[in-house]
């Protein structure tokens, strides 16, 4: 369960580039009302979301700002809903040094290269299908989400693709 909500922080500053038809296509319930609130409906969607954490990243991403990153228990999961919130006020200088504080290195390279570090951060991620993710949300398109091999996973890249 943690990996499920670990996926969906590292798709944060994606999310917000998709559209809300986009989000349909995303299976777990949690994560669609998420991508749903962070795209034009509001944080009224994150009283959707069961798990505590996820809601209160999703009222931090919606409005409610960076303090309610202080009610994320999961360490890695504050520090990229802070890296989040840093990189959507413009502060990407503030939002990459966030990354720092994630222990999983594959997390870590995704949130510097969402953050402003750019595609070349990608090549440091092992797991095939979040490298493939990576590069379709900086830049690389959504034709990178092909080469992502879990379904749900696939689904949120091609929500979140620029």
């Amino acid at each position: 369960m943690k990996t499920t909500f670990l996926l969906l922080l590292m798709l944060l500053p994606c999310f917000a580039q998709a559209g809300q038809s986009d989000c349909g296509f995303i299976r777990d319930l949690d994560q669609q009302a998420y991508c749903r609130a962070v795209n034009g409906s509001g944080n009224s969607q994150c009283g959707f979301i069961r798990n505590a954490d996820l809601q209160a990243m999703c009222r931090a991403h919606t409005g409610g700002g960076q303090s309610q990153c202080g009610f994320i228990r999961d360490r890695d999961m504050q520090a990229q809903c802070r890296a989040g919130t840093d990189s959507a006020a413009g502060s990407n200088g503030s939002a990459s040094s966030q990354c720092g504080f994630i222990r999983d290195y594959d997390q870590q390279a995704y949130c510097r290269a969402t953050t402003g570090g750019g595609q070349s951060q990608c090549g440091f991620i092992r797991d095939s299908d979040l490298q493939a993710m990576c590069r379709a949300h900086t830049g690389g398109g959504q034709s990178q989400c092909g080469f992502i091999r879990d379904r749900d996973m696939q689904a949120q890249c091609r929500a979140g693709a620029r």
